[in-house]
């Protein structure tokens, strides 16, 4: 409980420096406040062989069932049900996270901010203001895999949102301009690795005269390919 305490005057100094806009000094304080706290437990293992808003958090409304405590159903087994410390320990977590990736989006590290919020979303899945960051900086890396998850965050915003917020079309919004370019990204990225494919084969061939432009893949009118040789 003592360090709780101490986490929360840290994080309270944090929330200071950011409405100063002081963002460095906020990620200190919102990081020394972190490892004040006990880390996360690992989750038992599983029976089965084969689970935009900048503005830091400053203790009030955090996600759509804040009010639910979160448990995990071990196969047929009681459901296992943290301690009222632990749950707080969790909640706590899950803000200094989210908090921390508001200081990395306003310091351009979307990187960082992407895994500040994962981190988040491991202690409160339904975190909304960790997922609406992790879905704004998944858009600025502007890769096929980051636009993707971008997607992903924001069509469970729409079914964690209340249907009367404001934010609802906001998130709308953002997921219809998202689909091309997230379409665009895969055809890029598919494309430079089907070239980078295409000069590893042509090293190769080359040794024996041969590049890749010899052999033609057509449809065999099967729903497959059949590959032909040409000189």
């Amino acid at each position: 409980q003592k360090n709780i305490t101490e986490a929360d005057e840290l994080k309270q100094e944090g929330n200071e420096s950011f409405r100063a806009s002081r963002w460095s000094e906020a990620l200190v304080s919102y990081r020394t406040a972190l490892s004040r706290l006990p880390r996360r437990k690992p989750p038992p293992p599983s029976l089965d062989s084969s689970s935009q808003d900048d503005t830091p958090d400053y203790g009030g409304a955090r996600s759509a069932s804040s009010s639910k405590v979160p448990t995990r159903e071990d196969g047929p087994g009681p459901v296992s049900i943290p301690s009222e410390l632990e749950a707080e320990c969790a909640k706590a977590r899950a803000v200094l996270n989210a908090n921390i990736g508001a200081c990395l989006v306003k310091l351009s590290d979307h990187s960082g901010a992407v895994e500040s919020c994962t981190q988040s979303l491991l202690d409160d899945p339904q975190y909304i203001k960790a997922l609406q960051r992790r879905a704004a900086s998944n858009e600025h890396i502007d890769t096929w895999s980051s636009l993707t998850q971008a997607q992903e965050d924001y069509k469970l915003l729409l079914d964690l949102l209340p249907p009367t917020s404001p934010q609802v079309a906001q998130t709308k919004r953002s997921l219809q301009l998202l689909e091309p370019r997230q379409q665009a990204a895969q055809k890029k990225e598919m494309a430079e690795m089907t070239g980078k494919l295409k000069s590893l084969g042509n090293s190769i061939l080359g040794n024996f005269g041969l590049s890749t432009d010899n052999f033609k893949f057509e449809p065999n009118g099967q729903g497959g390919y059949s590959m032909n040789f040409a000189r």
